[in-house]
């Protein structure tokens, strides 16, 4: 998100000229952005946003190769609205929508929520950056709990060969470590 770049004129042109290393830095920056536009904006998931940002791109590559593209400037909302058309698509051809796209207008996320989307993903990558500054006996040991979040101090203390009450207290200061370190990372 911190490249907030709308003209990508210069994709056009590097991809009519075949540059490719200009087209390839390009492309990959242009296509990150559209595929958070259909899982922030439209709820897509990982697979069928990658999946739509790929056969759009296809789509406008050909049209460029054709050179159909009249205004270059425009070509980033060009590829939005592919995107878009391409994930409609896709979903109705898979029985989401089996009435025009008008009729799921509940479909789309509301703008309140596409923050939330942001937020979580935004909080994801702080959560992972903090996990990875652990000790990995210490990442490890957390790691135990967040992908079996039920487990019990029980289960854990078997598990590392542990006491339960050496279990809360690891957990407990591991914790406070990852809480003091996002709270240091949100701020940035």
């Amino acid at each position: 998100m911190s490249n907030s770049r709308v003209d990508y004129s210069e994709l056009v042109y590097a991809l009519q000229q075949d540059r490719e290393g200009e087209a390839n830095e390009l492309l990959e920056e242009v296509m990150h952005r559209l595929k958070d536009y259909l899982q922030v904006v439209l709820n897509a998931d990982e697979k069928d946003a990658e999946e739509c940002t790929q056969q759009a791109f296809l789509n406008v590559y050909e049209q460029i190769k054709k050179d159909n593209i009249r205004e270059e400037k425009y070509i980033f909302s060009y590829m939005i609205r592919a995107c878009r058309h391409e994930y409609f698509r896709l979903s109705k051809e898979q029985h989401r929508f089996n009435n025009p796209v008008e009729d799921h207008q509940d479909h789309l996320v509301d703008p309140a929520e596409q923050f939330q989307n942001l937020m979580d993903k935004d909080r994801q990558a702080i959560l992972e950056a903090c996990l990875n500054e652990l000790r990995e006996k210490s990442r490890t040991f957390i790691e135990y709990f967040i992908d079996k979040p039920d487990a019990t101090t029980k289960e854990a203390s078997a598990h590392f060969d542990i006491s339960g009450a050496n279990v809360r207290t690891k957990k407990s200061r591991i914790l406070s470590r990852l809480h003091h370190c996002f709270k240091r990372k949100w701020r940035q």
